[in-house]
């Protein structure tokens, strides 16, 4: 009898952990990409520093926008304003959504697109080895996971 109760209590730690896992994994996947995204913005703002800084991306706006032509290299450059303007945004309204908790799945969606067109993007523009020097990638796989993940339809709005 005690190995069918320790069996049994093996069953309910490993259902435990399990669901555990399922509520904690969208979670955490919500929140790095939401940190991603969110301290790309604060880059191009100089919030972590100016440009030429350790660490830093672009350090304002100006060089942020020379950057999108760089990586958009295939569109007229006179659209990198416009697509900065849209790339922000989205990036902005999407980590806070993320944060938030709210409309997840559709989140992670558009997460999905917006980071896909930018992978893409960099393909085009400056070959395989930058979205992989950038883990552009993996943000992607992590946006198509949480849009997946099938506990998110059932704990958020809109999902």
């Amino acid at each position: 009898m005690a190995a069918g109760k320790s069996s049994s209590e093996a069953r309910a730690n490993l259902l435990a952990s399990q669901e555990f896992c399922a509520r904690v994994a969208p979670l955490l996947l919500r929140w790095a990409l939401a940190v991603t995204f969110l301290s790309a913005v604060a880059d191009r703002f100089g919030i972590w520093g100016p440009p030429g800084t350790a660490n830093v991306s672009w350090g304002d706006w100006s060089h942020f926008v020379a950057y999108t032509a760089k990586v958009n290299s295939f569109m007229p450059a006179v659209l990198a304003p416009t697509l900065a303007v849209i790339a922000t945004a989205a990036e902005l309204v999407l980590g806070v959504a993320l944060i938030l908790g709210i409309f997840t799945r559709p989140v992670a969606w558009a997460s999905t697109i917006l980071l896909a067109l930018f992978a893409g993007a960099m393909i085009l523009s400056f070959g395989i080895k930058a979205p992989l020097n950038y883990s552009v990638l993996v943000d992607l796989a992590a946006a198509l996971a949480l849009g997946a993940w099938p506990a998110t339809a059932n704990r958020t709005q809109g999902g």
